[in-house]
Order: structure tokens, then C-alpha cells, then sequence
């Protein structure tokens, strides 16, 4: 029996004593996998965990077998994460050394990231970005230097977190067409499911806790009917978060 891509059991996260998962458990294997929530759900806590960002108060959470809250190293090869906001992402001043550092983290000699670096930049025909000041491009062009810094490191799974959020139409549809077309296993957090269409499997979380799974075709539509439901309510209490 093959072990699952995602493989989390019974996990919970209680930071500070505070409950935010609630037995979590999911096996997964799927090429495309959406996570749906209001703000203030879980799903942002959800995806760090999933990444390795976190580690579990109770439960076991793995990637390809790899424990990647445990094994940081392990964990580059197998799962990379897009933030919402890039410049919560990026530490470098400059394109090259942004997308170099993860590869050294792997492992990587200065030669070898180098010429990897320069593979990805002209993959994405952005070799003329290689020297530039990453402060000086906008937020969707640090969104694509953080994809590529995490497409250079070749990970089985990349975790995305709100990955449209801020950006322009025309931005939003160009990220979304290179996504559309990567190798990689997705996990996209967002709390509009019309960037789910397509997807292979939909989980549904509230309040911590996984509350509907299931094809997409199935998952979304309920999703946004309570959703609609709650704007139309006139109790203000249902609309915080």
C-alpha cells in the first residue's frame, strides 16, 4: 500500500493553550486539493502545519512520509509553501539570492544553486531579474520570485495560502495560468471557491475543525450557500471573523 501524500492523524494545534485544529485527520494523494473557510477558521494554521511551519500539539502530520515539522531538510524536497504576502516570504534583496538561499538550504554548492537559479529565471524568461532589487518589482512580481524560489527546490507539494489576494485581475489571471499548468501536487487555501473550479477534492474547515469533504462539485456549492446565507442574516454576531 503506497503511503499518502498527506498523511495528518488526529492532529491537533492548541498554541498557548489556545485550540485552533481540532483532530484533524486527513489522507490525501490528489493532484489538485482546495481548502475552504472564513477568516478566522483555521486554514492559514491548516497550511503552516502542512508545510512543516508548525509542529502538532498531539497527532502525527507527514509528507510523503516525511515528517516535515521534525526533518526541515527532508521537508525542502517534499513541500514548499506561497504565502499571501510575499514580503512575509522574502528575506534577500535581490532576485538570485532569494531563489539561491532555498537551494543551499538543500544542500546545494554556491555553483550548482547558481546554475539552478538561473534555470528557473529562464524557465520563467525573467533572466533579466536576476540582479534586481526585489523592493523595486511589484507585489504580483515578488508573488512569481517566491514561486520560482520554491519551483527551483522541485517539491512534490506546494501549499498555497491565499495566493490572489491584493493582486490585480490581469495579475490574478497570469498566476493562476502558471499554476494551472505546474507538475507539482496543490494545495490552495482561499475563501473564494471560484478559484477552486477544477479542483479534484475540496475540504471544508470551521472553527478548527475539518465539517465537509469531498469532491469539489459537492463541497463548494454548500460552502457558499451557508456563506450566502450569512450575509443575508441581519445578526451581525454571525459576521465577524
Amino acid at each position: 500500500m503506497s503511503v499518502p501524500l498527506i498523511d495528518l492523524d488526529r492532529v491537533f494545534y492548541t498554541p498557548d493553550g489556545a485550540g485552533v485544529l481540532h483532530d484533524i485527520t486527513i489522507q490525501a494523494s490528489e493532484r489538485r486539493i482546495g481548502i475552504v473557510g472564513r477568516n478566522g477558521s483555521g486554514k492559514t494554521s491548516l497550511a503552516r502545519l502542512l508545510a512543516g511551519l508548525v509542529t502538532p500539539t498531539s497527532g502525527t502530520a507527514a509528507i510523503a512520509g516525511v515528517d516535515v515539522a521534525k526533518d526541515r531538510k527532508a521537508a525542502l524536497s517534499q513541500v514548499g509553501i506561497l504565502f499571501q504576502n510575499p514580503d512575509h516570504q522574502i528575506i534577500f534583496p535581490s532576485v538570485e539570492e532569494e531563489i539561491s538561499f532555498g537551494l543551499k538550504q538543500q544542500g546545494q554548492g554556491a555553483d550548482q544553486a547558481a546554475e539552478a537559479t538561473g534555470l528557473i529565471l529562464e524557465q520563467f524568461d525573467r533572466l533579466h531579474w536576476a540582479k534586481a532589487a526585489i523592493h523595486q518589482l511589484s507585489q504580483g512580481q515578488r508573488q512569481l520570485v517566491c514561486l520560482m524560489s520554491i519551483l527551483a527546490m522541485k517539491p512534490r507539494l506546494i501549499i498555497l495560502d491565499e495566493p490572489f489576494a491584493g493582486l490585480d485581475i490581469p495579475t490574478t489571471m497570469h498566476l493562476s495560468q502558471l499554476l494551472e499548468g505546474l507538475d507539482a501536487h496543490l494545495v490552495q487555501i482561499t475563501h473564494d471557491p471560484a478559484h477552486l473550479a477544477g479542483y479534484d477534492r475540496v475540504l471544508w474547515v470551521d472553527e478548527g475543525r475539518i465539517i465537509n469533504d469531498g469532491a469539489a462539485e459537492q463541497v463548494t456549492p454548500a460552502f457558499e450557500a451557508r456563506m450566502k446565507r450569512l450575509g443575508n442574516s441581519d445578526d451581525f454576531t454571525q459576521l465577524s471573523g
